[in-house]
């Protein structure tokens, strides 16, 4: 009972030094006596559980009770053959699976919460799971807490505790409450902070009194990040595709059966045949498919610096049209330098050396109010923290002013920290005559609420020509696309509260620090456009220095293009919805104006992707179709609420993924409508062959053997198809399009069609070198056998070759080279020898009642399998010249 008892009886029970933390070693053995820092989800399926779930499916069921049945009459061939190929299907399905989960648990690896911790002395960021009881732990606004601690500074803290308590209400904390009550609820302990729970404000530090299944929210076993198996829409939608042709298929079956009896043929031979026509026609493994192209489409993304948090993410992403991009260190390289210093009527060139003089007292004060204003840490060549006020600490290192020794010699005893609406950090440090309050933030907002200004050392009070001068110089910063930020001070006598904190300040000066846009976005934007998107700049900044940086990168062109969040304010909400379109830089924005600007683009039927970092982001980025984390500066609350995580907060990263969304949602398209070509093949050879009382062409183990070999292999190569090029200069799919738009039906129709009737020609062919016809009476098994070898070489190697013309719906398959898929070349050479080796081997041949071919029957049957080919190569030359 952590919280009954003082923090100096923790820190002891622990042998904890709170000025140092744990040391390296110290850490080493208490991982081993403790073990990570993690819930314990649900255990991973084991391979045999997975191989069981393959075989819980009515098809399934269906074919093993055929197997049991031909083992009844004694066809213990057949069934052999059957029961191999429910296995060998279930051993793929395992397979799919298996990869699907490891790419789901490497995302997850990636998206592990990072905590501030003191190691050795110094301030390091870990992993969550590496915590042991004992750390300090360093807790600010928008991180998780990792574990369950006892607070030990605790400067306007407040938590949120929903996850456990079910209140929505932050708690603010107080270290130097000392409960007596061990009963005492969750909520109402207010020394502690619980494993799950978020900071929604202020800044505290404290010790890890326990790790992982022994915090509280181990206890109630509950998981924070469960993974649900939800299906994206896609899949959702191909499921039902599935079951809709399912119904159409065993209506065939017992259509087939029904005309079986009226002309009397063997009942059995037809029982069969109609369940093996089930299987094939109907596409069972659309879903399984669609889920290892989405997985193995995320890992992929993943190594290219975009975590998938959600799924339906990567489907939404081919539709996006607008990409709402924040401009630190998404389109800037966030590596922030100040360049310029301003005291009144003292304009200052930093150059970039150290060792630098403190010209005057005006400066001096300017720089220590900048230094114990912020939070940022550099020591040892490491930074931690905003990099605004990494570049303030540099600053400070430059003249000589080190931020430890400055804090050693004025603690910092209250704070009021920054929110994106004010625009503001206020400090409280000692000083030998009393309290000083060190104010930054921007210039605007400090001239506001200051009365005073530091001139010469000397404070005087602040004219309008004064504000004029501050205000001219910091336009004429921005104009130079530099960023901008202020600082005043307060002297007092006493502790003050917070909210007493920015009044009557004196104000001191601005500095401008550079943030040059990164080297490749240029580039990302130009080709963001040609793909029909449109690129939005969102930024806090001056709409000056926004511009500047819009027309360098391409963003905008003029200054009419851009708005402010006073301008917005201005515009109801119909107004701005109204003329959404003309802006392209959103300058002095607040996360409230985040949420209406995507609204406003919504509102036009727009699929908008914004990015978001701080606690107060999480609206938007909820409102967004595609709400975008950074993964460096990105606070534990927008990870949380996005659906994808940048880790290196890079604005090419997001065109990237936008490029492999589309990509991954063309690459099923083609898996979808190979595997629906292939099936209505397979039923109309067999339909028409009933239908006008032919002998049948294919057995139900010749069926079986396609739809494993030929189907499945050559579906799941072209799922993982090379990337097409020319994605990003199509415009973004509507998502309201059906799956079949754009002649897609038409051609799975036609191509199922040319195999279908090709597959009867070479039944006929074979039938016919004979001296028979389709309808011959009495025709003898082994010219059946011949003309079945013929019918079965036909219906799966046209499958194998009109994979290659699958890949795309335009270029011929010269232009997408052929052997640029090496997994679906692998494929289809595989399936052509197997093909070969079942017909020409004996054993094999034997077994599924099938002849050797001529040499001149092998170049009859490859010609007929390559016509499907040809013919819709032939149709893309059409399509081409209709598009031009």
């Amino acid at each position: 009972m952590w919280f009954i008892k003082t923090y100096e009886e923790v820190l002891k029970n622990l042998d904890t030094n709170f000025e140092t933390g744990l040391s390296t070693e110290e850490v080493s053995k208490r991982q081993e006596k403790y073990g990570k820092n993690k819930l314990k989800g649900k255990p991973s399926k084991s391979i045999f559980s997975l191989f069981i779930g393959q075989l819980k499916d009515m098809l399934i069921y269906i074919l093993l009770g055929a197997t049991l049945l031909t083992m009844f009459i004694g066809e213990y061939i057949d069934a052999i053959i059957i029961l191999f190929v429910i296995i060998l299907n279930a051993i793929i399905g395992v397979f799919q699976e298996y990869k699907a989960e490891k790419a789901v648990e490497a995302l997850e690896e990636m998206t592990i919460i990072k905590t501030l911790v003191k190691r050795n002395g110094e301030v390091v960021e870990i992993n969550s799971e590496e915590l042991v009881p004992g750390d300090i732990v360093i807790l600010d606004a928008g991180r998780f807490v990792p574990a369950d601690i006892r607070l030990i500074k605790a400067v306007n803290l407040q938590i949120e505790e929903s996850t456990l308590t079910g209140e929505s209400v932050p708690v603010e904390k107080d270290v130097d409450v000392v409960l007596t009550d061990e009963k005492t609820p969750i909520g109402d302990r207010t020394n502690m902070a619980y494993m799950s729970t978020l900071v929604t404000y202020g800044r505290g530090e404290g010790i890890v009194v326990e790790t992982g299944m022994d915090t509280e929210i181990g206890k109630i076993a509950r998981i924070l990040d469960e993974h649900v198996d939800d299906m994206t829409p896609l899949q959702i939608r191909l499921d039902e595709l599935g079951k809709t042709l399912g119904f159409i298929a065993m209506g065939i079956c017992i259509l087939i059966f029904i005309i079986a009896l009226i002309q009397k043929r063997d009942l059995f031979e037809m029982f069969l045949l109609a369940i093996s026509l089930a299987v094939a026609a109907i596409p069972e493994g659309l879903a399984a498919i669609v889920a290892i192209v989405l997985a193995l489409g995320v890992t992929r993304m993943s190594k290219k610096n975009a975590i998938i948090k959600k799924l339906p993410a990567v489907e939404t992403l081919g539709s996006v049209n607008i990409i709402c991009s924040d401009k630190t260190g998404t389109l800037t390289q966030n590596k922030m330098t100040v360049v310029q210093l301003y005291t009144l009527n003292n304009l200052k060139k930093i150059p970039d050396n150290d060792n630098l003089t403190i010209e005057n007292k005006d400066e001096e004060e300017l720089l220590k109010t900048f230094i114990l204003s912020s939070d940022a840490v550099v020591e040892n060549g490491e930074s931690i923290g905003d990099p605004t006020e990494i570049a303030l600490v540099v600053l400070g290192d430059k003249h000589n002013l080190s931020k430890r020794a400055l804090e050693n010699n004025h603690e910092r005893v209250n704070e009021k920290p920054f929110d994106s609406d004010r625009k503001l950090m206020s400090t409280l440090n000692k000083f030998e005559n009393g309290y000083k309050v060190n104010t930054k933030g921007a210039i605007d907002n400090i001239l506001k609420i200051s009365t005073t200004a530091l001139v010469n050392g000397e404070i005087v009070p602040l004219t309008d020509e004064m504000r004029d001068e501050y205000l001219k110089i910091s336009e004429q910063m921005s104009n130079e696309a530099l960023r901008v930020l202020g600082a005043a001070f307060k002297n007092t006598d006493e502790i003050i509260e917070p909210e007493d904190m920015e009044k009557d300040l004196t104000v001191i000066g601005i500095v401008g620090m550079i943030d040059p846009p990164r080297l490749e976005v240029k580039d990302s934007i130009r080709e963001a456009k040609m793909a029909g998107i449109t690129p939005v700049m969102i930024t806090g900044d001056h709409k000056n220095t926004a511009m500047a940086i819009a027309k360098e990168l391409g963003i905008a062109e003029s200054m009419e293009e851009g708005i402010t969040g006073f301008e917005i304010d201005q515009l109801s909400d119909e107004e701005f919805s109204k003329n959404i379109n003309k802006y392209k830089v959103f300058a002095r924005v607040s996360p409230e104006h985040k949420v209406k600007i995507v609204k406003a683009y919504k509102s036009h039927d727009n699929i908008v992707s914004m990015t978001g970092d701080g606690v107060n982001d999480a609206p938007s980025l909820k409102n967004a179709d595609i709400g975008v984390a950074m993964g460096i500066t990105g606070t534990d609350v927008s990870k949380a609420a996005s659906d994808m995580i940048l880790t290196d907060d890079n604005f090419t990263t997001i065109v990237h993924a936008i490029e492999e969304g589309r990509n991954i949602y063309n690459n099923i398209k083609k898996s979808v409508v190979f595997l629906l070509s292939c099936n209505l093949g397979e039923v109309i050879s067999i339909l028409m062959s009933v239908l006008f009382y032919w002998p049948i062409p294919l057995l139900p183990t010749h069926i079986l053997w396609v739809n494993l070999i030929t189907d499945s292999l050559p579906a799941i190569a072209l799922g993982v198809d090379t990337n097409d090029k020319d994605v990003m200069k199509q415009k973004p799919r509507d998502p309201k399009e059906s799956f079949f738009a754009g002649g897609t039906a038409f051609r799975a129709i036609v191509g199922g069609t040319l195999i279908g009737t090709l597959t009867l020609v070479a039944f006929y062919l074979g039938l016919n070198e004979n001296g028979y016809t389709l309808n011959s009476n009495n025709t003898p098994e082994t010219v059946l056998n011949y003309a079945r070898s013929m019918a079965f070489v036909v219906l799966a190697t046209s499958q194998l070759f009109y994979s290659l013309s699958i890949r795309s719906n335009t270029k011929s398959i010269f232009q997408v080279g052929i052997f640029t898929n090496k997994h679906l070349i692998m494929a289809i050479v595989g399936g052509f020898i197997l093909q070969i080796g079942v017909v020409s081997i004996p054993f094999f041949a034997n077994i599924f009642k099938l002849q050797n071919l001529s040499i001149m029957d092998w170049g009859l049957v490859i010609f007929l399998s390559l016509i499907p080919l040809v013919a819709n190569e032939i149709l893309k030359i059409f399509l081409r010249r209709s598009e031009n």
